[in-house]
């Protein structure tokens, strides 16, 4: 091949060389939140693509829109590999739609795909669902009357009981005690994906593996979590009917095996339908209760943004029903507002690893068959080429002169190429219905002046969070 190696700088740690054309950083520590700062600081400085040293691990890094759109969609092929952390595989041990490579994921990928848009994803079908979630909502904050409360566990059984009714066919109760342990096992999970402990398990699986305690405690519980999956498809295979139309996913992954029962090579196994059913389940339930929870408080933070959204919802929908999907057109402003929520809150600062299936050359480099490429999203969600105020919380990044929702190629917020966020059209809907609902009815109000509220989410090892945070939620009159 006629590319070149990376080579160029030496780092007598790590003994390894890196491009000249980017820059190599030896990175001894599991922290990856200080190893992606650097790689965004790096990036204006250094050029669009180089590479970092986690430990031992050679991570290349893209960044850039130019460079993101070439490799992750131009070379959509060769950089759809997925690099996967210890942790993870420990969980999934290689199986389910987020985790795979090559033919196992482009099956588990298109097959979730037409599932999801055959139960309504992007539709009206799946737009009831969340409605009815928005209402229970509704009914839930106003308990609270004139005290402050914490919205992020209600927020968080809202979005999960969507999810429910997808993978379930049907909603969970707030106090189900089912769906609290799969909410205790999804927050277990990101709380120690997150934690000093889970990155040091990233670097040295075999000897933090060692150590009993809190590790131990959360592969328990997703195991249990994973355990009602496989109980609720069992239940299933006892009265699949193959005449019959399926009434959620797990139906039809099942259906889908038995299609498929004769074939060696069948992807189609229960160890896939458990993992990306806890992929579907685990993802969902956190980035957009996230998001939600940002838009809340920043909304508190500006007082006059939630007052112009407020009256945007008056006009189009008043105050006689709830929100549809079919407002969004005419609510550009409303619909600027979520976007920039989204954008300004950075949720995943990169994408999840990707890995390359082939050797590749790009931009005069050879990237070896097998590395770690992680694709620095951020650099193009902060980039003032690509916005008029990327620094700062502001809905005019999504409106042109006359006022109208300007769309951007540049909104990145979902992933770019073939391993973009199967759920984005869900999201897509919830975020837009719920929010809108939740300001239909309230105002909300913060416990100290806006002036006082600290916006900037918390850096985690896997993306950006939502600060804690109590409020008020006044009912509109």
């Amino acid at each position: 091949m006629g590319g070149r190696m990376f080579a160029g700088v030496y780092c007598g740690c790590c003994e390894m060389r890196a491009s000249t054309d980017g820059i190599l950083l030896c990175m001894t520590t599991p922290d990856w939140i200080a190893g992606l700062l650097s790689g965004h600081a790096l990036s204006k400085k250094h050029g669009s693509i180089f590479t970092l040293w986690f430990a031992n691990t050679p991570v290349v890094v893209i960044s850039g829109y130019r460079a993101l759109k070439e490799t992750m969609i131009g070379m959509g092929n060769e950089f759809s590999g997925r690099e996967n952390y210890p942790l993870i595989m420990k969980i999934t041990n290689g199986y389910g739609v987020l985790v795979s490579s090559g033919e196992r994921w482009k099956q588990l990928r298109r097959f979730t795909l037409l599932t999801l848009k055959n139960f309504g994803m992007g539709r009206h079908t799946i737009e009831d669902k969340v409605k009815e979630e928005a209402s229970c909502l509704v009914q839930s904050f106003s308990t609270f009357g004139d005290s402050a409360f914490n919205p992020g566990i209600i927020i968080n059984k809202a979005v999960c009981s969507v999810i429910c009714s997808i993978i379930f066919g049907q909603r969970f109760e707030s106090d189900d005690p089912q769906l609290n342990l799969m909410l205790g096992a999804v927050d277990d999970y990101f709380n120690v994906l997150n934690s000093p402990l889970g990155q040091a398990y990233n670097i040295f699986p075999k000897i933090v593996g060692l150590f009993p305690g809190r590790l131990h405690d959360m592969l328990s519980e997703v195991e249990k979590a994973k355990g009602l999956f496989k109980l609720e498809a069992e239940a299933r295979m006892k009265t699949l009917d193959p005449s019959s139309p399926p009434k959620d996913f797990i139906e039809a992954f099942l259906l889908q095996m038995e299609e498929e029962k004769h074939n060696p090579n069948t992807e189609f196994t229960f160890n896939n339908l458990l993992c990306t059913t806890w992929a579907m389940f685990s993802a969902g339930t956190e980035t957009t209760s996230s998001t939600i929870r940002q838009s809340l408080l920043l909304m508190m933070k500006h007082p006059d943004i939630q007052a112009r959204v407020q009256k945007e919802i008056d006009k189009v929908v008043g105050q006689d029903r709830y929100p549809s999907i079919d407002d969004r057109q005419n609510m550009p402003y409303t619909d600027a507002v979520i976007h920039e929520v989204q954008r300004s809150m950075d949720l995943a600062p990169t994408a999840v690893p990707h890995k390359m299936l082939y050797d590749t050359e790009y931009r005069n480099y050879l990237i070896p068959k097998g590395t770690m490429v992680l694709p620095l999203l951020s650099s193009v969600l902060s980039d003032p080429k690509l916005w008029k105020n990327p620094d700062n919380f502001d809905p005019e990044n999504f409106l042109d002169e006359k006022g109208r929702f300007k769309k951007s190629d540049a909104f990145v917020v979902f992933g770019m190429g073939k391993r973009a966020c199967l759920g984005e059209a869900l999201a897509r809907v919830e975020l837009f219905i719920i929010f809108t609902s939740l300001l239909q009815r309230f105002t909300f109000r913060a416990t100290q002046p806006p002036e006082e509220i600290d916006t900037t989410p918390t850096n985690c090892s896997f993306g950006r969070l939502p600060r804690f945070y109590e409020c008020y939620a006044v009912h509109r009159t």
